[in-house]
C-alpha cells in the first residue's frame, strides 16, 4: 500500500513542478478548454491556467483522504483498500496527461484535441474496469444506483458486469485515436450506452432480487 502513496506523491510533486518549469515559456493567456472540433475556445491567465490541474489534483487528493471516515460505509472501504488507492492514483495519472497536452498546445504544438485525449479516457476507463469488480458498496466510489445502493448482491452483480463493459468501452474509445473524423462520437456513445444498460441491469436485478 505504501508503495501508492508514495507514486502519488510523485505525480503531484511533479505536476506542480513541471508547471513551474514551463511558466517562463508560457505566453501571459493560455488555452484552457476546447470545443466538439477539438480546437482551443477558453483562455485563462497562465498564473491560474498553469496550476489549475496541480490544484484541482491537489483538492481531490484531500478530498479522497477523508471520504473512508465520512462514508456511511466506510467499513466496506477497508475491504477493497487497495483498489481505493490505485483508484486515486488512476485519476492522478489521467489529470497528469491532461496538464501534459495543455502545456505542448500551449508551446506552439497543434493537434486535435478531441483526438489525442482518447488514449487517455481510454485508458481510464480500461483500468476503472479492472477495478470495479472488486470495490464494495459504499457512497462514493463505483456504480452508484438507487439499486446498486440498497442491496450488496445488486452491487457486486452490477459491479462484475461492469468491470466487463468498462473495459470493452475503454478499448473502444483508445481506437477513436485512428479515426480522427469519429473520435468525439466514439467517446461519447460508448460511455453512454454503457452507463444507461448498467443503470438499467441494475433497476432488473434488483427487482429480481425482490
Amino acid at each position: 500500500m505504501k508503495k501508492y502513496f508514495v507514486l502519488m506523491a510523485i505525480v503531484l510533486i511533479a505536476m506542480f513542478a513541471i508547471s513551474a518549469y514551463v511558466y517562463p515559456l508560457m505566453p501571459e493567456r493560455i488555452a484552457s478548454h476546447w470545443n466538439a472540433a477539438g480546437n482551443a475556445n477558453g483562455f485563462m491567465d497562465k498564473d491560474i491556467g498553469l496550476f489549475l490541474i496541480p490544484l484541482v489534483s491537489l483538492a481531490l487528493l484531500s478530498f479522497f483522504a477523508i471520504i473512508p471516515k465520512i462514508d456511511p460505509l466506510k467499513k466496506n472501504i477497508v475491504k477493497f483498500k487497495k483498489q481505493y488507492t490505485q483508484f486515486i492514483l488512476l485519476i492522478l495519472l489521467f489529470l497528469l496527461y491532461i496538464q501534459f497536452l495543455i502545456i505542448l498546445w500551449n508551446t506552439g504544438k497543434r493537434f486535435d484535441f478531441s483526438q489525442v485525449i482518447a488514449p487517455g479516457v481510454g485508458a481510464l476507463l480500461y483500468f476503472m474496469g479492472v477495478l470495479l469488480p472488486d470495490i464494495k458498496r459504499n457512497w462514493f466510489i463505483g456504480i452508484r444506483t438507487p439499486w446498486t445502493l440498497s442491496s450488496d448482491a445488486v452491487w457486486d452483480k452490477t459491479h462484475a458486469l461492469g468491470g466487463k463493459v468498462f473495459k470493452a468501452v475503454g478499448v473502444i474509445v483508445i481506437l477513436a485515436i485512428f479515426i480522427p473524423a469519429f473520435s468525439l462520437a466514439l467517446m461519447i456513445w460508448p460511455i453512454l450506452i454503457a452507463v444507461v444498460y448498467l443503470l438499467a441491469f441494475s433497476y432488473f436485478e434488483f427487482k429480481k432480487q425482490k
